[in-house]
Order: structure tokens, then sequence, then C-alpha cells
């Protein structure tokens, strides 16, 4: 597991990378694969949420679980998918509520997300890794306390984020947040189990955009170009 980190990310969290629970969880991710386990993301793309967005340009902050356990999904940014491999269920919904929600968007013939992180938007999930085809596998490991963290720093660092917490796991990790200084809008998870729960027709890609106009900040541009 490589810990190189965009110059920001790294001065706020150089710390915590040295406390013992990082260096176990290390040690974790060796075995697992001189055990002979696939692991998900390749190491070089485990911190991409944080490589394609700098600390300094966080504006919006989307939360998941876990990466996708399959071949070729997994690249480091939570809901996203490599070129080449089918979109996820959960992010086809996500595409189906900006076709209602942007005007004139139109879906992408594939999944990958990194034009949101390059603007601004902290694709995060609370567990970095996975072993292959065994969801969940790398939870309670270290993950989520590093990054429990990292939303107490941009809580307690920056003002002004939009935080977009879909499900429970998600809205879960709202007492991270401080809700005086920034906003948090809750909805759903888009899965196909329970985006008819509130996901659908909770138009929050336009609502964070009108938040962070008010903010004085550019809007994301929520579209994907094929």
């Amino acid at each position: 597991m490589s810990t190189a980190l965009e110059p920001g990310w790294l001065n706020v969290l150089s710390d915590e990378l040295e406390k013992p629970y990082i260096k176990e969880l290390k040690s974790f991710l060796l075995e697992e694969k001189q055990k002979g386990f696939t692991v998900y993301p390749q190491g070089a793309d485990i911190f991409n949420a944080f490589n394609h967005t700098p600390f300094d340009k966080v504006k919006v902050v989307i939360l998941g679980q876990d990466p996708y356990h399959g071949q070729n999904q997994a690249h480091g940014l939570s809901f996203s998918v490599q070129k080449g491999v089918p979109t996820p269920p959960s992010l086809k919904n996500m595409y189906k509520e900006l076709l209602d929600d942007i005007e004139g968007f139109k879906i992408p013939n594939h999944g990958n997300l990194t034009t949101w992180a390059d603007q601004g938007v902290l694709l995060l999930n609370a567990t970095l890794t996975v072993r292959a085809h065994e969801a969940g596998s790398h939870q309670n490991k270290g993950w989520e306390k590093f990054t429990d963290h990292v939303i107490s720093v941009l809580s307690a660092q920056k003002s002004g984020l939009v935080f977009l917490l879909w499900g429970r796991y998600a809205q879960q990790k709202e007492s991270l947040i401080d809700t005086q200084k920034h906003h948090v809008l809750k909805a759903a998870h888009p899965s196909p189990f329970s985006a008819y729960n509130g996901f659908f027709g909770s138009k929050h890609f336009s609502k964070a955009n009108q938040i962070l106009v008010k903010e004085g900040l550019k809007p994301i541009n929520w579209q994907i170009s094929d």
C-alpha cells in the first residue's frame, strides 16, 4: 500500500498515517497478498479519491461504504468503476436521478466518475480496499478509523462543504460533521433495493450546486463525457 498523497492531504493526515493502527492495516494488506488473495483496487489506486481531489479543492463529499469487488471495477473512487466494465446498479440509479434533476444531462456509456473528483467531489469510501469477490472482507481492519478521521478533519478545517449522505451507513457519519459549518443532504441509498424510498426525486445534485453558488463557489458540472 503506497501512502503517497497529494501534499494538502499529507499535511493534514501525516500524523494519523504514523499511528499504530495504520501500520497494522499495512501488515494486514501485505498478509492478504502473501496468502494469495487478490485485493482491489490496485495499490496505486487506493488513495485516488485524495489525489484527484486535493484537500484545498474539496467542495462536495459523497460517502460510500466499500470498493467494488469485481475484476477491473474499483479504482479508488466511491460509486465509480473503470471504463470498460458495466455500470453498477447504484450508479445507474444515480444517472437516472441526474437525468431527472439536471437539465440536459445525458447518461454516459461508462461509470468512471473521475471528472467529478477532478472538480472537487471527494468520492470517499469508508473502507478503501476489499478482497476480490468478497464484499465487506476488509471492514473493521482500520480503514473506517482512518476515513472517520478524514471526515472529522474536513469538518474541522473547512467550511461550507456539502455532504451527500445516502443510506443508513453513510448517515451514521453525520455525527462527525459540524452541521453549523457544513451542509448535509440525506436520502435513501441509490441501490435498487432502496432508491425508490427517497433517493429518486431527492434532487441532491442540483441542490448541491445551489449551495455551492450561495457559498461563492463554482458549481459542479455533473455531465460525464463518453
